[in-house]
C-alpha cells in the first residue's frame, strides 16, 4: 500500500488529535490528579489481603513447626527407650503390610479373647488419661474398637503412650496387640464387648494436619436437654461442605451400604421376574416433561437436554420387543427447590414393562419389588441401621402383607375429613396434586388408621401427571397413574403410558411440546408398541425416608442442589507461582524480609497475564518493576511516546497502587507521554474515572472457550487426506535441538515468502523465549516436511493460554493450519484449560469510551472505519471466526491533550499486519 492512500485519514486524523509527534506538543499532557489513586478504602483492602495472607502463612509454618517438633520428639524418644521398646512404635517407613485383619472381621471373634490380632486402621479418637495411659478408638469403616495404651514393662513406655497421644487423626496405624473383654460395655464404639490392649502401633499413613471438621466430631450426637432428642452437632451444610470427612464416618459408611443393597436387590428381583437391564443416553434431543426443569447443553453447537429422566428410551425399548426393562442410572432435574428432599441429580430406579389386560400387572409387580426391598435390607443390614438410628433416631418402617390402594379421590377423602386445610384455609381438591405438606398429613392419618407407612394411590388427576400417561377410559380428569408413599411421603410415580400415536401428538400438542426434537420418540409409536406401563424411583429418596435421614442430602454421595458447584472467583485461584504471588511479595516488603528477589516477569504472566502482556518478552520492550509489590508493567518508548501495553502484572487489587507509581516514575524520570493500549475495564475504569483520561477501543481479545469452540471439519478433513499428521512436544519438555533446527528453517522460508509488505507486528517470532511456560504443536506433510506451528502460551489461571504464533509454511496443503490450531484447543481441552486466546484483533468499527462524546468522538470514528476498511484491517479477525472467537473489548486510554498523530499511527501500524 502506497503513502498516498493513507494520506487522507492520517491527516484527518491529525486535525482532530494533534500534532505530528510527541515532542511538537506545547503543552505537556494532563496526566490527571495521581494522587486521587491512593486511596484508603483501596489501602483497607490491600491490608485485608496481606493480613489473610499473614494469617495462612502463620497457619502453615505453625503446621510445619509441630511436624518438624514431633519428628524430633519421636527420634528422641525411641533413641531414650530401650531398642525392645522402640521397635513397638513410631512411623514405619515400609509400605508392606503383613498379619492384618480387617475390623469387621473381629466384630465376629467372639471366643478369641486373649488372643494376638494385628489390624490396619484410622485414628478415630483419642483420650488421653495420664503420662502412662491412653485410650484411641481405631476405625475401620463401619467397624470401631478401643484400645487400650498403658504402660507396661518392657513393651510399653511413657515415650510411647506420650507419641501415641500427639497423633494426629485420621492416620492409618497398624497395630498389634491383645483380645479382652472390657471392665464395662464400651458405648461410644461398634465393638462393645471387646478391646485392644496394644503392644505395638506403627503410623503407616501420616496426616500432615487436622481435618477442619475431624470424622468424630462430625459424627458425634448429643442429646438436647429441652426435647431430650439426639442431635447431631455438625449440620447438613458442614456435613456436604466437608463431604470426605462425613463419607468416612461409620453412619455414612452405613448408610451407602444400605443403598448399594437396595440396587443390587432391585437388580435381582428384577431380573427373576423376566427384566433385563438398559442403559439409556443421558443427552436427549428435547425436554422429556417440562421446558423450565432441564438442564441444556451445548452439544457441537446444537442444543441437548440432560435427561429428566429415562422415560422415553424405556418407552422405545419397548417398541424394540424387550418386554421388561430397567435402568439404574443418573436423572436430572433443573428445579431450583433447596428443600430437604430436592437434588438436581439425582439416582434412578426405573423400570417399564408391556401389560396384557390392566395396568395393574405393573402396579402388583413394583409393590412386591418395594416390599422385597424392605425385607431385604431389614434382615441383611441390621448391624447398619442400628449404628444410623443412634445418629438419625427413627422406628423400624411398617408395612402390611396386603398394602392398601387407595384411589385419588379416596385419598382426598381421609385427608378433607381430618381436618386439613390449606394456608388460605381450603380443603384439598380431587383434581389437583396434592402439596408436599398434605401428602405427610395424609401419612399420618393412614399410618394411624391402617397401621402402615407404606401405601399406594392410585388415579392421579391428569392434571399432574406427563404428557405421555394413560387417561382413564372412564373419566379422563384422572389417569391410570400412581404414587407408591413412604413415611407420608412419595417415593415412585407410575403408570400405564400412552401407546397409540395420534393421542400421543395430541397430549404432546396440548403439554406444548414440539414434536420436532423427538421423531425417533414418535416413530417406535408408529412401528406399533403393545400397551406398557412403569415407574421411576429415586433411590435417593426411598434412603432418604427409609432411614429417615432428615435431609436427603444425607443420601447422596455427593450431593448436587443449586447451590452446588459455585462459580469460582478469580481471587481464589491457585496461583502456578505462589513464589510470585505480589500480594505475598508486598506483605514480606513491608515487613522488612531481607534478600527480596523479584518474581521474574515469566512467572508474573503465568499467574497474571493477558495475551498483550507476553509481548514484553520482546528485546523492543522496557519493563518497569514496582519496588513495593514485585509488580510490572511493560512499555515500548516511541517518538517520545511510552506505549504501554496491557495491564500490569500484579494482583487486580493492586493495580491502583502499582498505576500510580508507574505514572509518577512516568513523570519524574521519563519525559515521555503514557499512552496506555489493550487494557481491560478494569484498568480503563481507573484511568478513566479517577484519572480523567480518555478511552475508545477498535480492539478486542479474540477468545475461545474451550467447551464450544468450532470444528473446522471440512479443513481438518482436507489437512488428513493430504496426509498431514499433527505433533507436540510432550509437556514439561523443551523441543530437541534437532526440531528447533528444523523450524528455525521453515520460520526463514515463511519470512522470505511474506517480503514485499511492510512487517509491523506487537511481537516478534521468537519461538523459544520462555520455553518453560509454552507448548509446542506442529504439523508435517506425509513427506515428513514441517508444514506449520503453533505456540501456546501460558497466561493467567483465569485467561488460560494464548495462541502466541500460528504459522502456516510455504507449500502446506489446504486445510494445514486450521487442522493444527483445532488439534491445539483440543490440546487445551484435555488438560482442562477452560480459555485460549488468540491475543488482541481490529473491531471493524471504533467503540468511544469515557470522557470521549461530541463531534470530535464522531470524527475519529469514522476515520477509523475508513482507516480498518482500507487496511483490511479486520481480516486476522474473520479466520479466527472459524473456531468461535468471542470477542472481549480491550481499550486505548491516554490523557487529554495526549495523543498526537504519531500515537495514531502507531495504532494503525499495530493492525497493519496484526499476527
Amino acid at each position: 500500500m502506497s503513502p498516498a492512500v493513507l494520506k487522507k485519514p492520517i491527516l484527518a486524523l491529525n486535525r482532530i488529535i494533534g500534532h505530528s509527534s510527541a515532542k511538537n506538543h506545547i503543552t505537556k499532557p494532563k496526566i490527571g490528579n495521581i494522587d486521587a489513586l491512593d486511596e484508603e478504602s483501596q489501602k483497607k483492602q490491600l491490608r485485608k489481603a496481606q493480613e489473610q495472607l499473614a494469617k495462612q502463612d502463620e497457619r502453615e509454618n505453625e503446621r510445619r513447626s509441630l511436624q518438624i517438633r514431633r519428628k524430633l520428639e519421636e527420634e528422641s524418644a525411641l533413641a531414650t527407650d530401650p531398642p525392645e521398646i522402640a521397635a513397638r512404635y513410631g512411623t514405619k517407613k515400609s509400605d508392606v503390610m503383613q498379619n492384618s485383619t480387617s475390623l469387621e472381621r473381629l466384630a465376629n471373634l467372639v471366643s478369641d479373647v486373649g488372643s494376638t490380632i494385628e489390624f490396619t486402621a484410622r485414628v478415630h479418637h483419642i483420650r488421653a488419661m495420664s503420662a502412662k495411659l491412653a485410650f484411641i478408638i481405631f476405625r475401620d469403616k463401619i467397624e470401631t474398637i478401643q484400645g487400650v495404651l498403658a504402660v507396661q514393662d518392657s513393651v510399653v513406655s511413657e515415650n510411647f503412650v506420650r507419641w501415641a497421644e500427639h497423633l494426629t487423626t485420621e492416620v492409618f496405624v497398624h497395630v498389634q496387640g491383645r483380645l479382652q473383654v472390657p471392665p464395662e460395655e464400651v458405648k461410644g464404639c461398634s465393638i462393645r464387648d471387646r478391646e485392644i490392649v496394644i503392644e505395638k502401633m506403627h503410623l503407616v499413613v501420616p496426616v500432615k494436619e487436622h481435618l477442619p471438621v475431624d470424622v468424630f466430631t462430625i459424627d458425634h450426637v448429643e442429646e438436647d436437654q429441652e426435647t431430650r432428642q439426639m442431635e447431631s452437632l455438625a449440620s447438613t451444610r458442614v456435613r456436604v461442605s466437608n463431604r470426605i470427612a462425613y463419607l468416612r464416618t461409620p453412619t455414612a459408611q452405613s448408610i451407602f451400604r444400605v443403598s448399594s443393597a437396595m440396587c443390587s436387590i432391585f437388580r435381582s428381583y428384577l431380573e427373576s421376574q423376566g427384566f433385563i437391564e438398559i442403559h439409556t443416553p443421558k443427552l436427549q434431543p428435547a425436554a422429556t416433561e417440562s421446558g423450565a426443569e432441564v438442564f441444556k447443553a451445548n452439544y457441537f453447537g446444537r442444543t441437548a437436554f440432560l435427561a429428566q429422566s429415562p422415560q422415553l428410551a424405556k418407552q422405545m425399548s419397548i417398541s424394540a420387543d424387550f418386554g421388561r426393562v430397567f435402568e439404574i442410572g443418573p436423572v436430572f432435574r433443573a428445579e431450583d427447590s433447596n428443600t430437604h428432599r430436592h437434588l438436581t441429580e439425582y439416582t434412578g430406579l426405573d423400570l417399564e414393562m408391556s401389560i396384557g389386560h390392566n395396568y395393574h400387572e405393573a402396579l402388583d409387580l413394583i409393590d412386591g419389588l418395594m416390599k422385597t426391598i424392605f425385607k431385604g435390607i431389614y434382615e441383611r443390614f441390621r448391624k447398619e441401621i442400628e449404628i444410623i438410628k443412634t445418629r438419625f433416631p427413627h422406628e423400624d418402617l411398617l408395612w402390611l402383607d396386603t398394602t392398601p390402594i387407595f384411589k385419588f379421590q379416596e385419598a382426598v377423602a381421609l385427608l378433607n375429613e381430618s381436618g386439613w386445610t390449606d394456608e388460605h384455609g381450603r380443603k384439598a381438591s380431587d383434581t389437583e396434586d396434592l402439596s408436599t405438606r398434605a401428602e405427610i398429613q395424609l401419612g399420618q392419618v393412614i399410618r394411624q388408621k391402617y397401621k402402615t407407612d407404606y401405601y399406594i394411590i392410585d388415579k392421579f388427576p391428569a392434571s399432574a401427571r406427563p404428557f405421555y400417561a394413560h387417561l382413564d377410559s372412564d373419566d379422563e380428569r384422572f389417569t391410570n397413574s400412581f404414587d407408591i408413599f413412604l413415611r407420608g411421603q412419595e417415593i415412585t410415580t407410575g403408570g400405564q403410558r400412552i401407546h397409540d400415536p395420534e393421542v400421543l401428538m395430541q397430549r404432546m400438542a396440548k403439554a406444548g411440546i414440539e414434536p420436532s426434537g423427538m421423531q425417533e420418540y414418535l416413530q417406535a409409536f408408529e412401528f406399533g408398541v403393545l400397551p406398557h406401563a412403569g415407574c421411576g424411583i429415586g433411590l435417593e429418596r426411598l434412603v432418604f425416608l427409609l432411614l429417615n435421614l432428615g435431609d436427603i442430602r444425607n443420601a447422596s454421595l455427593f450431593p448436587r442442589d443449586p447451590k452446588s458447584l459455585p462459580e469460582q472467583k478469580e481471587g481464589d485461584v491457585k496461583l502456578p507461582h505462589p513464589d510470585a504471588d505480589t500480594i505475598r511479595y508486598a506483605y514480606e516488603f513491608e515487613n522488612g524480609k531481607k534478600d527480596l528477589v523479584l518474581p521474574s516477569v515469566e512467572n508474573l504472566i503465568a499467574n497474571y497475564g493477558d495475551a498483550t502482556n507476553t509481548s514484553w518478552l520482546d528485546d523492543r520492550y522496557q519493563v518497569w518493576r514496582h519496588e513495593e509489590t514485585g509488580a510490572a508493567v511493560g512499555y515500548a518508548e516511541e517518538n517520545g511516546y511510552a506505549l504501554v501495553m496491557g495491564n500490569p502484572l500484579c494482583d487486580p487489587r493492586q493495580y491502583q497502587l502499582v498505576i500510580r507509581d508507574f505514572l509518577t516514575y512516568m513523570q519524574m524520570q521519563k519525559d515521555l507521554r503514557p499512552l496506555w493500549l489493550l487494557v481491560s475495564a478494569d484498568v480503563e475504569d481507573i484511568l478513566a474515572s479517577k484519572l480523567g483520561w480518555r478511552s475508545l477501543s477498535c480492539v478486542a481479545e479474540e477468545r475461545v472457550p474451550v467447551d464450544s469452540a468450532k470444528k473446522v471439519a471440512k479443513k481438518e478433513r482436507q489437512a488428513e487426506d493430504a496426509g498431514v499428521s499433527i505433533h507436540e512436544v510432550p509437556i514439561n519438555e523443551i523441543p530437541s535441538e534437532e526440531l528447533r533446527q528444523k523450524i528455525d528453517k521453515r520460520i526463514e522460508d515463511w519470512k522470505n515468502n511474506r517480503k514485499g509488505s511492510k512487517q509491523v507486528h506487537i511481537t516478534e517470532v521468537r519461538p523459544w523465549v520462555d520455553m518453560e511456560h509454552r507448548r509446542y504443536l506442529w504439523a508435517e506433510t506425509k513427506d515428513g516436511e514441517i508444514a506449520a506451528l503453533c505456540i501456546l502460551h501460558k497466561l493467567s489461571p483465569v485467561n488460560g493460554y494464548q495462541i502466541k504464533f500460528a504459522l502456516d509454511f510455504p507449500g502446506s496443503p489446504n486445510g494445514t493450519i486450521e487442522a493444527l490450531i483445532s488439534a491445539a484447543i483440543q490440546t487445551l481441552a484435555k488438560s482442562g484449560i477452560k480459555n485460549v486466546t488468540f491475543g488482541a484483533g481490529a473491531m471493524p468499527e471504533m467503540v468511544t469510551g469515557e470522557n470521549m462524546d461530541g463531534i470530535r468522538a464522531k470524527i475519529l470514528s469514522k476515520t477509523y472505519k475508513s482507516v480498518a476498511q482500507q487496511l483490511k484491517l479486520v481480516q486476522k479477525s474473520e479466520f479466527r471466526e472459524k473456531f468461535g472467537t468471542r470477542n472481549d473489548l480491550v481499550y486505548i486510554c491516554y490523557p487529554f491533550m495526549g495523543l498526537g498523530v504519531s500515537g495514531a499511527r502507531t495504532l494503525i501500524k499495530f493492525f497493519e499486519d496484526e499476527m
